[in-house]
């Protein structure tokens, strides 16, 4: 069998390549795309923080009231679910034995489905006393304890200015002996936020025209509002105490003018999922005595 090319009218046994281009041109393509790549790469990153989750419905966004209407229709396991699903996507390095930390048991997520109201900054003070469960528990919302730096409600807000809002909201909570406290803002530090727990004669006042703090002898803290990380950090340096904590009170609903929420960003989810699951909390779930319920409103 001949084995000649196309020279004596046979069919070549390896077809020719396509010609390379000149080194001149392969050198000049390659520079312009090594030059394009980090802007590229910037705003592939960009769309990548910006964009919301996908499995959120733009149809149960308010954007006009800054609410996601689908937290309200969700039981305690749907939105243990909801927040495992978006452990796994915020964080896809952790293993089995990691994300089964991070899982939030249904047990201590307190069923909030059948509150019908809006979950905006106004219905927020009777959802509190709703999700309270009676109307004995309601009455002890604007009471404190003895105890330095031990709310009986946590507040955990996705930004400062958010935690201010609510601050705000709750104001109907704060007597001349309990305090609506805020512990997260841009004009406060965290050693500011350390030391107004740790001292239950003072509260930190801002005046009208000046920066600095002022302290006042008052009252002591009942409600605690904060962003995940200042509250760890604040549980971390033993500041804020969870010896008669009752309940956590997470700003599910709200979002920012992105879409956004606390669970679907992955720099206010991701602490907020290490605040929740941590040891001295976990333990209290669905316990008998002291007991701490997860609300998500």
């Amino acid at each position: 069998m001949s084995e000649s090319g196309a020279s004596d009218g046979g069919i070549p046994l390896i077809e020719p390549l396509s010609p390379s281009p000149s080194p001149s041109s392969t050198s000049t393509k390659r520079k312009r795309d090594t030059q394009a790549q980090p802007a590229e790469s910037k705003r592939a990153a960009k769309r990548q923080r910006t964009k919301k989750p996908k499995d959120i419905d733009d149809d149960e966004l308010n954007t006009a009231a800054g609410v996601n209407t689908a937290v309200a229709h969700m039981d305690s396991r749907l939105l243990a679910d909801h927040v495992a699903q978006r452990t796994k996507r915020f964080e896809p390095e952790l293993s089995l034995v990691e994300l089964e930390d991070r899982y939030i048991p249904e047990r201590a997520i307190l069923d909030t489905s059948s509150w019908k109201r809006q979950r905006d900054l106004e219905n927020l003070p009777d959802f509190l006393e709703h999700s309270a469960g009676s109307k004995k528990k309601a009455s002890k919302l604007n009471k404190a304890a003895e105890e330095k730096g031990s709310p009986h409600t946590i507040v955990v807000a996705g930004a400062g200015l958010r935690a201010a809002d609510l601050t705000r909201a709750l104001r109907k909570f704060q007597t001349k002996d309990a305090m609506v406290a805020k512990l997260f803002a841009k004009h406060i530090k965290l050693h500011e936020a350390t030391e107004f727990c740790k001292n239950t004669r003072q509260v930190f006042r801002v005046p009208q025209r000046s920066s600095q703090l002022t302290n006042t002898p008052c009252r002591r803290m009942s409600i605690g509002i904060g962003t995940p990380q200042r509250l760890i950090d604040l549980l971390n340096n033993g500041s804020l105490s969870t010896a008669h904590l009752e309940r956590i009170v997470i700003d599910a609903s709200h979002i920012d003018r992105k879409k956004r929420g606390v669970l679907d960003m992955k720099d206010t989810q991701v602490p907020l999922v290490q605040l929740l699951t941590r040891d001295v909390l976990k333990g209290r779930y669905g316990a008998s005595e002291k007991k701490i319920d997860l609300v998500f409103y």
